[in-house]
């Protein structure tokens, strides 16, 4: 092995090395199982195998494996940056400058044509205007909505969203899929409004 290649493999592995802390940055989203809460790892692979099973109800047609790069990566800057609560006001107001310069950092630790990929990857999420990454926020939005549901509203129950909050951050989700939204409104949101487990401050 020359030595550039085993430098360019200590500097890919020492990535690997520091995105295996996405394994413990936990999210507000319990499991199905209502157990404990799932880390960014488990929600980022929980969406890739949605993609590859719903990408036939996107809007528009998807590149799949493309989408689920996206996917895959857009929550590795949470590695410095740290996990944003998407009800948290207060966070969301530094939320963006805290993962730019973790993306900068992060990435940038990378070869050159490799951090490009990446970074050009997680810029592509972030701007949410191909249908690729339209259809990611979707799956980013649906994921947590469909496990909430499944442990009979027990994250809503804790943290009290109100429904305008809930709907403020899905304004966008029926961009990737109307079926999806549609569905997910149907199934997921509506008989927790009823139960009252979701605050309806709509009404």
């Amino acid at each position: 092995m020359n030595k550039e290649t085993e430098t360019k493999l200590d500097q890919l592995f020492d990535f690997f090395k520091i995105i295996d802390k996405e394994k413990e940055i936990i999210r507000q989203t319990y499991l199905a199982d209502g157990s404990r809460k799932e880390n960014d790892a488990e929600h980022a692979w929980h969406m890739a195998v949605m993609t590859i099973l719903l990408s036939e109800y996107s809007n528009e047609p998807i590149d799949v494996l493309h989408t689920i790069e996206m996917l895959l990566v857009h929550d590795l800057v949470e590695v410095y940056a740290g996990d944003t609560y998407a009800y948290d006001e207060e966070g969301k107001k530094t939320q963006r400058e805290r993962e730019l310069k973790s993306a900068d950092k992060l990435f940038g630790m990378l070869p050159e044509n490799q951090g490009e990929f990446i970074r050009s990857l997680w810029d592509e999420f972030e701007e949410y205007e191909t249908a690729e990454a339209k259809f990611a926020h979707t799956m980013d939005n649906i994921q947590p909505m469909f496990l909430n549901a499944a442990t009979g509203g027990k994250g809503w129950i804790e943290k009290k969203p109100k429904l305008s909050q809930i709907m403020e951050r899905n304004k966008k989700t029926m961009e990737g899929s109307k079926e999806i939204w549609e569905y997910a409104s149907n199934k997921f949101l509506k008989p927790n409004i009823t139960e009252n487990k979701i605050q309806d401050d709509l009404n």
